[in-house]
């Protein structure tokens, strides 16, 4: 594990005054589908690469989009899985990091929106990620990498477990942004990091788990909890999270479940950064997390 420089700069900042002022409105008696449209315009607020290429898709009945920069291999894909808790997040929100991913990796990047919680409760969310990775394999276009952030991590990490269990072809790497792999929420970050994380909140998260398990499943169920399931036999995964992030802990017990398992996790922590960071590119930081995984990526 190594750690990047903390930052207290104007940016970070302007990103708190940012996060503060969306999470009060949200907090303020929002509907779900007022709360969904405001993290849309939130996330959405950036310049996300504007020269990156954007297509329109439909993968396993689901509205999808293709990220293509100038210069990049479409024949090298990457599939990539939005956060949001499960019940909030789209391809529209997190357009712009779709774009700068693509733009780092010379990859081509797809995200997909797959059918959220209350409407559609587990495993619709995992069942989603699942059909669109197929349908890419059935289509000749396995992709070389899987990566999400918060929610997206355990959609990806748990899409991985799914397909090596279906003897389908694997990716060649993961890369997980902040994810929350552990719906049960043991690990001492969500409440040591409880009133650091200017992003998340622990009583967030457990809502969010309810809302999508529902009265019929448990948090420390194996598809939706994916990092207590079996991870032998997974291809190399690059956690980035932030040292401030409350669900830090879950990248910590990832790398050590994987380890026992032969596999191999690397994780760089961000000190001062909050739950997946990357989604602001203003900050040096997102710069520096995307940098690295492109690079990461480009070797693949």
């Amino acid at each position: 594990m190594s750690e990047a420089l903390s930052s207290d700069t104007p940016a970070f900042e302007r990103v708190r005054a940012r996060i503060e002022a969306a999470t009060s409105a949200w907090a303020a008696g929002l509907t779900l589908a007022e709360i969904r449209d405001s993290f849309e315009a939130f996330l959405g607020a950036g310049e996300g690469a504007p020269q990156v290429r954007r297509t329109p898709l439909t993968l396993a009945g689901l509205p999808a989009c293709a990220f293509d920069a100038p210069g990049g291999d479409a024949a090298r894909v990457l599939l990539y899985c939005h956060g949001g808790g499960f019940q909030i997040g789209s391809v529209r929100s997190h357009a712009g990091l779709m774009a700068r991913i693509a733009l780092a990796s010379g990859m081509r990047v797809i995200g997909f929106d797959y059918r959220l919680a209350p409407e559609h409760r587990f495993p619709a969310a995992h069942d989603d990620a699942f059909a669109v990775y197929r349908a890419l394999v059935e289509a000749g276009e396995t992709p070389l990498a899987l990566v999400g952030d918060s929610a997206g991590g355990a959609l990806a990490l748990g899409t991985a477990v799914r397909t090596r269990d279906a003897g389908l072809p694997l990716p060649k790497a993961l890369v997980l942004l902040s994810p929350w792999l552990d719906l049960t929420m043991s690990g001492e970050s969500y409440t040591a990091l409880a009133e650091k994380d200017i992003f998340s909140r622990p009583e967030q998260l457990k809502a969010m788990a309810r809302t999508y398990l529902g009265r019929d499943n448990r948090p420390d169920d194996l598809a939706a909890s994916p990092v207590l399931a079996d991870l032998s036999g997974l291809p190399p995964v690059l956690v980035h999270a932030g040292g401030h992030d409350i669900t830090l802990d879950d990248s910590h017990l990832l790398a050590r479940r994987a380890a026992e398992h032969g596999g191999r996790v690397e994780i760089e922590v961000f000190p001062g950064m909050c739950h997946h960071f990357q989604v602001f590119e203003e900050l040096p930081e997102a710069a520096q997390s995307l940098a690295r995984i492109g690079a990461f990526l480009r070797a693949l």
